[in-house]
C-alpha cells in the first residue's frame, strides 16, 4: 500500500517537539505543551486527520516528507531551504502526529525516511508513505 497527499498550508508549522516546557509541582518536573506547540499539533493533525490510510501500516516503511516554506527575500520556487528549522526537529512532531491519527502503530516502523525543505510558491507539506 502506497499513499501521498499535499497538505496546503499559508503557514507551515516550524514549532518543534523539543520545545516542550518544564515545572516544578510539588518539587517534581511536570512537562507540557505551551500554546504555540498545542495549535502547531492541532493544525497538523487536522490536516493529516483527512489523509488516514483504510488500514494502519503494519510492517517496515519508507517515509517521505517534502516541507514547503513560503518563498521570502531573494529566495525562488524550488530553492532549498538551508535556515531553520532543523528537518529532524520538524519530523518529531509530524511522526507523532501521524501516530495518533492511525498511520501505523508505532513511528519506528519507518524503515527509511527522506526529508527535503525548500521555498515554495505553494506552501504546505508533501507526504508518500510506501510499503517496504
Amino acid at each position: 500500500m502506497t499513499i501521498e497527499f499535499f497538505m496546503p498550508m499559508k503557514k507551515v508549522p516550524t514549532i518543534t517537539h523539543q520545545q516542550k516546557q518544564v515545572s516544578v509541582v510539588d518539587g517534581k518536573p511536570v512537562f507540557y505543551e505551551p500554546a504555540e506547540l498545542k495549535a502547531a499539533r492541532s493544525k497538523l493533525m487536522a490536516h493529516l486527520g483527512q489523509h488516514v490510510p483504510g488500514r494502519k501500516y503494519t510492517g517496515a516503511i519508507r517515509l517521505m516528507v517534502k516541507w514547503c516554506f513560503p518563498v521570502k527575500g531573494k529566495h525562488c520556487n524550488g530553492e532549498w531551504k538551508t535556515t531553520k528549522p532543523d528537518t529532524d526537529n520538524l519530523q518529531k512532531l509530524l511522526k507523532d502526529c501521524m501516530t495518533d491519527c492511525g498511520y501505523w502503530k508505532d513511528d519506528a516502523l519507518v524503515a527509511s525516511e527522506i526529508v527535503e525543505k525548500f521555498w515554495a510558491d505553494m506552501p504546505g507539506i508533501y507526504i508518500r508513505i510506501e510499503e517496504l
